[in-house]
């Protein structure tokens, strides 16, 4: 029996004056004969010719949305817009579709619109195209790991500790919320729940890679994690993907350099595999920024900045001359900035990094050695003992994209920093544990999956990069 073909496989001059089949969804069907058909392999359609002779009776039963199989000659194509087209000997409508209620009609839909049809968007040429470079980067990460000695290791979901140490997490609990059990101060008694204790959705596998560097030397995770964070911002997903390699005696600068070589293999290994769809988003970009005033326009296209990523080197500073430059920037003096950059030792917020990308080094910058005070409790302090070894790789567009640092490795400062933090070390026990038994530097970072593909995507809503966003008040599908 004849196999199908994928619509990204036909343009072969192998199958030219062949008998092909191909399986897909109608995009458009013009003059009762014209049919684009796209199974989602490419963002390219095939256009399919019917003999009107032949399928008389098929007609009436195509429709935008209908699925079809199609048997025919591929041939070269006569009209504009593509090399083949399918001259059809026979068709079958597999699945209906009632055009009159489908909601992917051939026209130009909201992004707004099409999160409210998320389980039909992907039928779309923007978020197809979005959903196969996911697909490609995710192939991707892989890939480089593995090629750099590297174990993938699972970390769990489930957690009884907060890395991030926010507090901002789900709980997971089969308690009977009708009549949840109470301790005798009058809070709820998680001894009775399913783990015999109180427990959440993952922020972060980093702390257990951590264990697993420190005997498998390059390890990292690559999976869901989830914030219980209020924010409403085309930022921010309650559930996202996240990469964190972990590597035993690497220093912040290994860690630097290994973070920068990854994001540039992914950049470049995407960029190669999906240039059609790269090419189509391009100019879509170009298209929806020509409705903007000039000076809220790129100053380059999207491939020109993927490029620009690959080809040159990140500048790497301290937090404390980039907290100097944003402090007597114009934007700071004439207060322009939500959030006014006073003293040394406050927080960067998106539009801090965003400066430093965009307007004063043009380029991806990476920020290190922050303070201490306002970054996690497991970063290695330095000797000045008021930073530590922690590092962000800041993107145009958008802001932190990595966050990582030396881990602390002697037990003591650890122990100290803990205590400092109000942190209850029960719950740590195990990780301070790692520093009474052979314990060596190590460092790590994380790269949040979706942040990425906003970037080679030019997207704007980190919602349209995740087949199924998660936000507040919305778990739909």
């Amino acid at each position: 029996m004849l196999r199908a073909i994928p619509v990204k496989d036909l343009d072969n001059n192998k199958l030219l004056n062949q008998s092909v089949k191909v399986n897909g969804w109608v995009k458009t069907f013009r003059s009762n004969r014209f049919i684009a058909l796209n199974d989602g392999s490419t963002i390219n359609d095939i256009q399919c010719v019917i003999d009107l002779d032949k399928n008389k009776n098929d007609i009436n039963l195509i429709t935008t949305g209908s699925s079809l199989e199609i048997f025919g000659k591929l041939v070269k194509s006569l009209g504009k817009g593509q090399k083949f087209e399918i001259l059809v000997d026979k068709l079958s409508v597999l699945g209906p579709s009632n055009s009159e209620n489908y909601p992917i009609q051939p026209k130009k839909h909201s992004f707004e619109f099409l999160r409210e049809n998320a389980h039909l968007r992907v039928r779309t040429k923007t978020i197809s195209s979005v959903i196969r470079i996911r697909s490609e980067i995710s192939y991707a990460i892989h890939k480089f790991f593995n090629d750099n000695g590297f174990f993938y290791i699972h970390t769990p979901i489930i957690t009884g500790s907060d890395a991030e140490g926010a507090g901002e997490m789900f709980s997971v609990s089969t308690l009977d919320k009708s009549h949840i059990p109470l301790s005798p101060d009058g809070s709820i008694d998680f001894s009775k729940d399913f783990f015999g204790k109180e427990t959440h959705l993952t922020v972060s596998g980093q702390l257990e890679a951590e264990a697993m560097a420190l005997g498998l030397s390059k390890v990292y995770t690559f999976g869901p994690t989830f914030r219980a964070e209020n924010s409403n911002t085309s930022r921010h997903l309650a559930e996202f993907w996240m990469i964190e390699p972990e590597m035993a005696f690497f220093d912040l600068k290994d860690n630097i350099n290994l973070a920068e070589q990854f994001i540039k293999y992914i950049l470049k290994y995407t960029y190669e595999k999906c240039k059609d769809d790269i090419e189509f988003l391009n100019e879509r970009l170009a298209k929806e920024e020509m409705s903007l005033p000039k000076d809220k326009r790129s100053e380059l296209s999207l491939k020109e900045k993927i490029e620009f990523v690959i080809n040159n080197d990140f500048v790497k500073l301290p937090y404390s001359d980039a907290f100097e430059i944003l402090k007597n920037c114009k934007p700071n003096k004439k207060n322009k900035f939500k959030y006014k950059i006073e003293n040394w030792g406050c927080d960067l917020q998106s539009e801090h990094e965003r400066f430093l990308v965009e307007k004063h080094f043009k380029c991806p910058v990476v920020v290190f050695d922050y303070p201490a005070k306002i970054k996690a409790f497991y970063m290695r302090m330095n000797e000045d003992a008021k930073t530590v070894r922690a590092m962000d790789i800041l993107f145009p567009g958008i802001g932190e994209i990595v966050g990582g640092s030396q881990r602390e490795e002697r037990l003591d400062i650890l122990e100290k920093r803990i205590k400092e933090l109000n942190i209850d070390s029960k719950e740590l026990w195990w990780y301070l544990e790692l520093r009474k038994y052979g314990s060596v530097k190590h460092s790590g970072f994380g790269l949040g999956l979706e942040r990425l593909i906003l970037f080679i995507t030019g997207m704007n809503n980190i919602r349209d990069v995740i087949p199924f966003p998660r936000t507040p008040k919305n778990a739909d599908f």
